[in-house]
């Protein structure tokens, strides 16, 4: 993985990682909250050779210090050192536990002896620092003394007394936030990309390409109200849901540039990715760009056309593949452009063999060359082969994909069963993206200078309109261009599709 796809595990994940990041925080600052404080006290010993004072005793006295010394430093935290401190402070513990407490330690080529103490009170850390000093002092004295009698060579003094620290050692809360801070951060970036790894659901783009290189028509952004309202006339002209299917419907033309595929199959790969959606508002902007269409909904296990549209689905399809009626008398019109629809019909107990006959292949052919688009509602491609049979009929095909729903091993499925029988595949649709985030597919087709435009020419209107009250005898109608359009809605409107 490169850098983009540690940046988009991170904008996937963010919520994931400021959790985790939160909670390490928090985590490390409660530790460092409930913690006991603990003290620390520390007192430094010097180690002495008693000598006359010549040079070479000197330098022998201090040979002789340094090796001693680090015999002093295992002695410390000995019973016959601590025992004593014990009784005459009258602690509860052993020499065993007390010497958990107790440190010492020394620099090389040296003769200091330090001995640091912990514990939770800061007068009896100071106050068992010194008694462990004083009672070194005493027992190094007593190793040290010789046999014969007299003083020991070696004397050991305290150069810095044991004092009672102001401020706990330990905890160190600010130590403690950080600690816990990047503890949350690398566990939260651990779990982000170990959650991506592991999910392999199609989220966006990005994943897509992991499985086909297929063109990507367009995304269609998830929208709350769609399921109330899913149809594209529902939506307001210019919102982004409008905006995605009429940028779908010139990417599937320029996909078809050849203009071979008259129909377009739409399906997807399982329920619910929203195909009939699509092939449903693919033929609603097909039919506002100006094109004669007709919507089938060969989806005949579960066809959802007419509840969209609110039409009457008893005799359609079906019907016409049956033989029982003429398909010039099943089309139904719907809105005011030219969209027909051929609803799916009674269910029938044979899906796959009806649309693979030869009566679907004839009727296919016979809207083709009756309507500028045929857009066919097919069901999904791995639950039944309906779909994979009737691609072989239709020109292309349309594969609609379910963002955050759909994994990449059956989009895989669905491509490789489209292309062991040989359909062309136009392209993807990705449906149900985030609004925002790494995976959101938005347009810029609302432009500022567009904006600007569109204001000028409503402030012409509106001052034209004036004038109009003004002066009624001046025309300010509108423009041959404008004028052809008018008279060209008007005979989309009136005009009726005869096959």
């Amino acid at each position: 993985m490169d850098l983009r796809d540690y940046i988009r595990i991170f904008r996937r994940n963010w919520i994931l990682i400021s959790a985790m990041t939160l909670f390490g925080l928090i985590a490390g600052g409660g530790g460092a909250v409930l913690s006991t404080p603990t003290y620390v006290s520390e007192t430094q010993l010097f180690v002495a050779i008693q000598s006359s004072g010549s040079v070479q005793e000197l330098q022998q006295g201090n040979t002789f210090g340094q090796a001693r010394v680090q015999s002093y430093v295992k002695t410390v935290d000995s019973p016959v050192v601590l025992q004593p401190v014990i009784d005459t402070l009258g602690l509860g513990k052993t020499a065993e536990e007390l010497a958990r407490n107790v440190e010492a330690t020394t620099d090389l080529n040296t003769v200091l002896i330090n001995i640091s103490v912990t514990d939770n009170s800061p007068v009896q850390a100071a106050a068992t620092a010194e008694a462990i000093a004083n009672s070194l002092i005493k027992v190094v004295d007593t190793l040290e003394k010789p046999k014969e009698g007299g003083t020991s060579p070696v004397n050991l003094s305290i150069t810095m007394p044991a004092t009672a620290p102001t401020e706990p050692s330990a905890p160190n809360t600010r130590l403690s936030l950080l600690v816990g801070l990047l503890t949350g951060l690398l566990t939260g970036a651990g779990a982000a990309v170990l959650r991506t790894t592991m999910d392999n659901r199609i989220r966006g783009e990005a994943d897509l390409r992991n499985v086909t290189n297929a063109p990507l028509l367009g995304g269609i952004s998830f929208d709350q109200d769609a399921a109330k309202k899913p149809l594209l006339t529902q939506a307001a002209p210019q919102s982004p849901r409008a905006e995605s299917f009429r940028q779908l419907r010139t990417n599937l033309q320029f996909a078809n540039v050849t203009g071979q595929a008259k129909s377009v199959l739409v399906t997807s790969s399982l329920p619910g990715e929203g195909k009939s959606t699509t092939a449903t508002n693919l033929a609603i902007a097909l039919s506002q760009a100006g094109q004669a269409v007709c919507l089938v909904d060969a989806d005949l296990r579960r066809p959802m056309v007419n509840d969209y549209l609110g039409l009457d689905r008893n005799a359609g399809l079906t019907t016409a593949l049956v033989g029982a009626a003429d398909v010039n008398d099943l089309l139904q019109h719907w809105g005011d452009n030219d969209l027909y629809v051929l609803t799916s019909g009674q269910i029938p107990p044979n899906p796959s063999e009806l649309l693979g006959s030869a009566e679907m292949k004839q009727l296919i052919v016979h809207l083709e060359q009756a309507f500028d688009t045929v857009i066919v509602d097919a069901p999904p491609l791995l639950p039944v082969t309906d779909a994979a049979v009737l691609s072989q009929n239709v020109g292309g095909v349309v594969v609609v994909v379910g963002s955050q729903k759909l994994r990449q091993q059956d989009l895989e499925k669905s491509i490789a069963a489209l292309e062991m029988v040989g359909s062309n595949i136009l392209g993807i649709v990705l449906n149900r993206l985030p609004v925002k985030g790494p995976d959101a597919y938005a347009y810029s087709y609302y432009s500022h200078e567009d904006n600007q435009i569109t204001k000028s020419r409503d402030r012409k209107r509106k001052s034209a309109g004036r004038e109009q009250l003004r002066n009624p005898g001046i025309d300010v109608g509108i423009s041959g261009q404008d004028e052809r359009s008018v008279s060209a809605f008007s005979a989309a409107r009136t005009g009726s599709r005869e096959l």
